[in-house]
């Protein structure tokens, strides 16, 4: 039996901060996840503030077509990113509820999420 602490999954954490239209950050972000994990990295995905409205299910595309990020949500269960994390206090703000969302995270309270973060070895930001 061992003493140490497990992490509470994977080696990267991929946090995304963004709305899903008005910026590049949150493609970004889903992209890199994705490349880490085609390269074998164990991802996990943290949906924080604006980042939760990328979840809500029927988004159209952006100004100017910018394209919606659903088909690229779609394909993370693909590269076998399964462990998908959202901030509790985004859903309440935002007035969003699970049956709203187009993926099934879990939510995690503001003590869970800095755990989330002091245990993953490499965390990102976008």
């Amino acid at each position: 039996m061992s003493d140490q602490h497990e992490p509470l999954a994977g080696d990267l954490l991929v946090i995304l901060r963004h709305a899903p239209h008005g910026s590049s950050w949150l493609r970004e972000g889903l992209d890199v996840a994705l490349v880490a994990a085609a390269f074998g990295t164990d991802v996990s995905l943290l949906f924080m503030g604006e980042g939760v409205t990328a979840l809500v299910e029927g988004q159209a595309s952006g100004a100017l077509g910018q394209k919606g990020t659903a088909p690229t949500l779609e394909m993370l269960e693909m590269y076998d990113i399964e462990t998908l994390w959202v901030e509790a206090e985004a859903l309440t703000r935002f007035g969003l509820t699970a049956d709203e969302l187009m993926l099934a995270p879990r939510a995690l309270e503001a003590g869970a999420i800095a755990e989330a973060v002091q245990n993953h070895p490499r965390v990102l930001t976008f």
